[in-house]
């Protein structure tokens, strides 16, 4: 595989991260948050991803599940390439939101997601307009 790898950090310690932000930002456990509450997200290092592919911006979102999952929103320029890795520590669920990925030769647009068993090996190249993405890993990824 490359040298990009996704699992370098526990999805607990990505918990601990998440629940340190919500703490210092005085969010109620309970509380309906919205992406309106945090209109700095992708201006703030606070929740940025340094450890993507070059040409991928990341931000983690600032909740987790009882499941636990953590869950990302990704954004690229066209044919920007995603080298052959895994994400060891769970499953995860990758929907397009915009643009489009090539992924065998398929190319999975707006509205197309993929399912990640943990462990399986996978790559992928940005499609022309290139690519927004939500997705959700019983992992960390960050």
């Amino acid at each position: 595989m490359s040298g990009f790898n996704p699992n370098s950090k526990t999805l607990a310690a990505c918990i601990a991260e998440l629940e340190a932000f919500r703490k210092a930002r005085g969010l109620d456990d309970k509380a309906i948050i919205t992406s309106l509450d945090f209109p700095d997200i992708w201006r703030t290092k606070e929740l940025s991803v340094s450890n993507v592919p070059g040409g991928f911006n990341k931000i983690m979102l600032p909740f987790f599940t009882d499941g636990p999952a953590t869950f990302y929103i990704s954004s690229a320029g066209p044919y920007v390439k995603v080298p052959l890795h895994s994400h060891d520590e769970g499953a995860g669920i990758r929907v397009i939101m915009s643009g489009s990925i090539m992924y065998e030769d398929k190319e999975l647009e707006a509205g197309g997601w993929m399912y990640l068993k943990a462990g399986a090996p996978y790559q992928f190249t940005v499609g022309p307009r290139g690519v927004s993405m939500f997705y959700c890993y019983r992992c960390c990824c960050a």
